[in-house]
């Protein structure tokens, strides 16, 4: 194998991965962007023909280009988005190997840095950084075994109704994807099913302004996580235009809401008996945005006008007033179970201690706690942001100045004596 050596090696080749080679650049710094497969390939291969962005054009993209051809307020179809990536990598001539697979990354055995071995040689380098993002490995709760006639996917295995078998469908997972995929099943002739779990769901427009703008103006993408808290998923929508993901409404249009999917037996799946509780708490948070929006025009004396039938919040349907607890997949016809539940960290090759429990990064704002090595597109890694395609540009930008630095100081040639 051919030996190399370089600065950094940024693993991925997604948004921040493209994010930490531009800011690399401008700081002059020797870096490789290792790909395992195309630029931005996940958001050709590992999402569904109809999706878009979840925000709107002049939002969710980097600072210094925008989407040609597409209104500011469009939501980009997922073919564009990674055109856009691809693009953007090549206006600064991104440094991207593609096809690349990242099989160890291991600190030399002598002196500072690290040795990348990869499908196409090893590579010796000072630093690491980790931007394979936060969708890795597709995550399926062992809840039900394989079932004769009936077929299991994931969601970034879905691509449109036409490819599942005849029948009905359970949707597991009521985030952005789960509500997305549902609203797209419920335009065919199945009947459609969806276990809702804990989540959030924002205002997709409120008194003329997205919900990206109202949390930008509430300063709440900036908001850090809260250590204490647990993950809650957001249901929210930029198909047909966007609107905002009301499950009422949907259940009112025929879809048959469930509680967290608990258990399985001979062909039975039993539900919590807390969707009342779900879809309440999906409510109170809804409302809290609404609430601060007002106070927002109120405090700022903003011209924009009032929007009484946002707070508008229908009765509960049947199915949430008496919940379904059982269901049996066989006298439902349910031919598809589609897992809409998130994704599981896939550090294998990343061979340092820089972990905590269950493989989750150590870090803060993404400088891990193994020297030299940093994470970059993780949920929550400084912000609310951190996640989205310009949040992870500012979070980049943090990363290189902080490598930056490190370099000034071993630059430093001199001594501690006194004069």
């Amino acid at each position: 194998m051919t030996l190399e050596k370089t600065d950094v090696v940024v693993v991925g080749g997604g948004q921040a991965g493209i994010a930490a080679s531009e800011h690399l650049t401008r700081a002059g710094i020797k870096h490789i962007v290792l790909e395992r497969a195309r630029t931005a390939e996940h958001w050709r291969t590992m999402r569904w023909d109809s999706l878009v962005a979840n925000g709107p054009a002049w939002h969710d993209r980097f600072p210094n280009m925008e989407f040609e051809g597409q209104h500011q307020d469009a939501f980009v179809p997922k073919e564009e988005v990674a055109d856009y990536l691809v693009d953007y990598a090549k206006m600064f001539n991104a440094p991207i190997r593609e096809g690349i697979n990242v099989r160890s990354v291991k600190r030399k055995d002598k002196g500072a840095g690290f040795v990348v071995e990869t499908s196409d040689g090893v590579i010796e380098t000072s630093y690491v950084i980790s931007a394979t993002g936060a969708f890795q490995r597709p995550l399926v709760p062992p809840i039900i075994p394989e079932i004769e006639g009936i077929k299991q996917i994931h969601s970034t295995a879905y691509r449109n109704p036409e490819e599942l078998p005849k029948g009905n469908v359970l949707v597991v997972g009521a985030g952005s994807s789960g509500a997305q995929i549902t609203a797209e099943l419920m335009k065919t002739e199945r009947k459609t099913f969806l276990s809702v779990g804990a989540h959030d769901r924002p205002p997709r427009r409120y008194r003329n302004r997205d919900f990206c703008w109202w949390l930008g103006v509430l300063n709440l993408w900036d908001a850090e996580a809260n250590p204490s808290s647990t993950h809650t998923t957001i249901a929210v929508s930029g198909a047909d235009g966007g609107a905002t993901v009301d499950f009422r409404k949907l259940a009112t249009q025929g879809l048959t809401l469930l509680g967290l999917t608990e258990t399985y037996d001979s062909g039975v799946i039993k539900f919590a008996n807390n969707l009342a509780d779900n879809i309440h708490a999906g409510d109170k948070s809804y409302l809290a945005i609404l609430d601060l929006a007002d106070a927002y025009v109120d405090r700022n004396g903003l011209d924009l006008p009032l929007d009484p039938e946002a707070r508008e919040i229908g009765p509960d349907p049947e199915c949430i007033a008496r919940p379904i607890r059982s269901l049996n997949l066989f006298n439902e016809n349910i031919k598809t179970i589609l897992w809409a539940t998130g994704f599981s960290n896939d550090y294998g090759w990343l061979q340092l201690d820089a972990f905590e429990a269950d493989n989750v990064p150590s870090h803060k704002r993404g400088i891990s706690t193994e020297p030299g090595v940093y994470f970059l597109g993780l949920p929550w890694q400084s912000r609310r942001g951190s996640s989205f395609i310009w949040g992870v540009w500012h979070d980049a930008k943090f990363i290189v100045d902080h490598i930056e630095k490190q370099q000034g100081y071993l630059a430093y040639q001199g001594s501690a004596e006194c004069l």
